[in-house]
């Protein structure tokens, strides 16, 4: 097996490539900021539940389910998801500008604080590895 087939660092690559093409959406609105007309863009959230079934090849649901008759059934209400809903950082400027610097920086270091969070998760993942196969 190899370690690329591995489904824990599969999710991170990932999310990585995710960030990282976020990183450059966000990079580009800091720079369009007085930009007359242009709108703040932004990657749609990525969905864990896809995310899981595409790592482990699996394209059947991942509801919940019961399995032995003293589970407590789940009822619909309480298995829903929620639905997101794309809002406006800020108005637009005078110009049609709707960039709000102060928005798109706390953006930027989310961003970053999670890609570090991502590449700890790797690196530990493959200190752990190497740690079960015995090398040092």
């Amino acid at each position: 097996m190899s370690m690329t087939d591995i489904p824990l660092f599969g999710l991170l690559r990932e999310r990585m490539s995710w960030l990282n093409a976020r990183q450059d959406v966000l990079s580009q609105n800091v720079a369009n900021a007085d930009s007359p007309g242009y709108a703040a863009r932004d990657l749609k959230p990525m969905d864990f539940d896809e995310m899981v079934k595409r790592a482990n090849g699996d394209t059947s649901s991942t509801a919940m389910m019961t399995t032995d008759p003293r589970h407590i059934a789940l009822t619909q209400a309480q298995t829903s998801n929620y639905a997101g809903a794309d809002t406006p950082d800020t108005e637009a400027s005078p110009d049609g500008n709707t960039v709000s610097l102060e928005e798109e920086m706390i953006k930027v270091s989310d961003t970053q604080a999670q890609y570090q969070a991502a590449t700890n998760l790797y690196s530990k993942a493959l200190s752990m590895m190497r740690t079960a196969i015995g090398q040092p």
